[in-house]
């Protein structure tokens, strides 16, 4: 399927209101293309928190200053299996979100927006509305920090 674009929720709340299932929170994103995988995504909330490569800081009511570089996004992209197994780790202490795929970190936040931040929540595999789609999860871990 090429056009498969999911991730990993973590740290949401459920917008019973918007629709059944239907999350708003941090993501870690992956989909076929790689065209987003490793990036760290806020659905339903402030978009594009760090690029795949970029240590970023959101500070209140601000949009995401990058902070420093974890490599070069084309080549963090290739550590990215297509059509195979993806190993994600994802840590989230505190207000630092850090996302981790087969071993390389690819993106980190620090998130400082008191107002927008989420500090705990739910977490869920995403899927999108329309043409049926696959996506195959196991061995999810999850330990409280």
């Amino acid at each position: 399927i090429n056009s498969t674009n999911s991730g990993i929720q973590y740290r949401s709340v459920e917008l019973p209101d918007v629709g059944k299932w239907v999350l708003k929170g941090y993501q870690a994103d992956i989909d076929a293309e790689n065209r987003y995988s490793g990036q760290i995504y806020e659905e339903r909330g402030r978009g594009f928190l760090a690029l795949r490569g970029q240590v970023t800081q959101v500070a209140d009511g601000k949009l995401p200053a990058i902070q420093g570089s974890l490599g070069d996004g084309d080549v963090l992209k290739a550590l990215i299996k297509v059509n195979d197994w993806n190993k994600f780790h994802l840590i989230a202490r505190g207000n630092v979100l850090t996302q981790i795929v087969n071993g390389q970190t690819m993106s980190m936040v620090i998130d400082n927006d008191l107002k927008n931040r989420s500090l705990g929540g739910l977490l869920g595999i995403q899927m999108h509305r329309g043409d049926p789609m696959k996506i195959e999860v196991r061995n999810v871990w999850l330990k409280p920090l």
